[in-house]
């Protein structure tokens, strides 16, 4: 049964992993995103991302931490073939090709942001203020994101970004991360 309306969600990459820059650089501006290991997130991947679904595309561990990007779901959910690589990090003996545990999927590059809107800025705007990501332990690499709350990213990322309170500068320009799931 199709879904009635398309929904948004913002993934988070680590530095050493895959950059927004890097995913801008591939062929076709698009990637397997793979490597999810929590079943929350995974269930969000595989029952709930659709095809056409907009995506905040989120740097952790980086310098700024933030949203660097803009993506959108290219793909149905794929058992993720690094679970059955023996040589890889994200092998799990207890998967099956027969009964998958974990899931990916393909996102493309839409635009990179004017600006990273760090976690700081997303933290204090009031707008924000029930976002997944911005709430007490949230750690979830793949978070369900409303329509209203996408578009006040995509706002604060068109907006001069805020002076630092402790030398007066703007926040550092954008640095581009690699992901981690």
């Amino acid at each position: 049964m199709p879904r009635a309306a398309q929904r948004f969600w913002l993934l988070k990459s680590e530095p050493e992993v895959l950059a927004f820059d890097d995913l801008w650089a591939a062929p076709g501006r698009r990637t397997m995103w793979d490597g999810v290991r929590n079943y929350q997130a995974r269930n969000f991947l595989r029952d709930s991302l659709a095809l056409g679904d907009q995506v905040l595309f989120y740097h952790s561990n980086a310098e700024p931490t933030g949203v660097a990007g803009i993506a959108e779901v290219a793909s149905g959910p794929y058992p993720d073939p690094t679970q059955f690589d023996t040589r890889h990090s994200g092998f799990d003996p207890k998967s099956t090709r027969e009964n998958p545990t974990w899931f990916a999927l393909d996102i493309v590059a839409l635009r990179a942001l004017e600006r990273v809107v760090t976690l700081d800025e997303l933290k204090r705007n009031p707008r924000l203020a029930k976002m997944v990501l911005v709430q007490r332990g949230s750690r979830l690499s793949v978070q369900p994101v409303t329509r209203e709350e996408f578009g006040e990213v995509l706002r604060m990322a068109a907006a001069e970004a805020p002076r630092s309170a402790a030398n007066g500068s703007s926040a550092p320009a954008k640095k581009h991360a690699k992901r981690a799931r």
